[in-house]
């Protein structure tokens, strides 16, 4: 396979594993990985250091116009922050000793929990009950909606911090940006409503991946022949994923072809984790 192809099939793929990701909220780095892995057989780590370099410059983008937008809680983001960087250096700097079939494996049950995740039905919930933690680091806030801001407190801090860590190993193992898990964090545990948890994950996966970036860096594991089209496909099925997701009335149907997608790439990747094909 010549360079000129093997870089446009990557662009080509990358482009619809922004689009489906954009459509879903989890990130494009679920279909990017096992595209890399299972079609063009690039070794995982290289795998993982595009979607990573991938995951920060759509955070990036992204995260800017929720901010602006009064969305993104930016206390709850930098709090939880410390979580997930710690957690992401350790998983990380583990992805390099423990060996790629192990990781395929791993890879392959989170994927299949992110697609559940995809499919469940999302609500707002407010909560009032008061947390002693959330009123001392003030992290209560309010967001804005068509009939004015909407207050909302925070609860069960601890256990929000100890799931973004675990979130934050999974991110910097297996190079994604652990939304589903995020979400739990924060919308299950710490009961933050939907849309701002939501937009609240995107600010802070950015700072996450760029944590572990920073070893597969130093380690030799981010190629810009892989990483480069990655993004720039990556980029622009974002975009396209936001302007569709703008102009559709239920996003239902999309959540359920991202989730036949991914469990099909997810049974792939288990399938040669456990045969040592990757």
């Amino acid at each position: 396979m010549s360079v000129l192809v093997f870089t446009f099939i990557i662009l080509i793929g990358s482009y619809f594993a922004g689009l489906l990701g954009s459509l879903t909220g989890l990130g494009g780095g679920v279909v990017i990985i096992p595209m890399l892995t299972l079609l063009l057989k690039v070794d995982i780590h290289y795998a993982i250091g595009a979607s990573l370099v991938s995951v920060i410059a759509t955070s990036s983008g992204s995260a800017a116009a929720y901010v602006k937008e009064g969305i993104t809680n930016l206390r709850i983001g930098m709090f939880l922050e410390i979580a997930t960087t710690t957690g992401a250096l350790c998983g990380a700097i583990l992805a390099i000793y423990i060996p790629t079939h192990y990781i395929a494996i791993l890879f392959g049950v989170i994927l299949i929990f992110s697609a559940l995740i995809s499919l469940r039905k999302k609500a707002e919930h407010i909560t009032h009950k008061k947390s002693y933690l959330a009123e001392k680091l003030k992290l209560s806030g309010s967001y804005p909606t068509a009939n004015g801001a909407v207050k909302y407190n925070i609860s069960n801090v601890g256990g929000g911090f100890a799931m973004m860590l675990f979130a934050g190993v999974i991110s910097g193992l297996l190079g994604i940006g652990s939304g589903a898990l995020k979400v739990i964090a924060m919308d299950t545990i710490m009961k933050v409503p939907f849309k701002v948890s939501t937009t609240t994950s995107n600010f802070m996966i950015g700072v996450t991946a760029s944590a572990s970036a920073v070893v597969y860096l130093q380690r030799g594991y981010i190629n810009p022949g892989i990483s480069m089209p990655v993004v720039i496909g990556v980029l622009l099925g974002a975009l396209t994923g936001s302007k569709i997701l703008v102009n559709t009335s239920s996003s239902r149907w999309l959540r359920w072809v991202f989730a036949i997608v991914v469990t099909f790439l997810a049974g792939q990747m288990i399938y040669n984790g456990i045969r040592g094909e990757i």
